[in-house]
């Protein structure tokens, strides 16, 4: 399917169009209920099977959502401890 030209641009589009939905759906998650940071890293994800800017974004989303999850993880250690004082 790669290589032939046509086939190739229909497949672009569709994974851009797919990939920009779902990144989309995200952004707004993030401030309605639901899961934002999830989609938007699912997004990206499908989005990077074939953009490599969407690859450099879903290393960022990744490594942030790493911290964010050690900050809680953390907070919560600390919050156990003073409980339990």
């Amino acid at each position: 399917m790669h290589s032939h030209p046509v086939l190739r641009l229909t497949w672009r589009i569709t994974i851009g169009v797919i990939g920009s939905v779902i990144l989309l759906g995200g952004a707004v998650m993030c401030v309605t209920p639901g899961p934002g940071i999830g989609g938007i890293i699912v997004g990206l994800a499908i989005l990077a099977t074939e953009f490599s800017w969407a690859r450099h974004l879903l290393w960022r989303a990744r490594r942030y959502a790493s911290q964010m999850r050690s900050q809680a993880t953390e907070k919560l250690r600390e919050h156990r401890r003073r409980s339990s004082a």
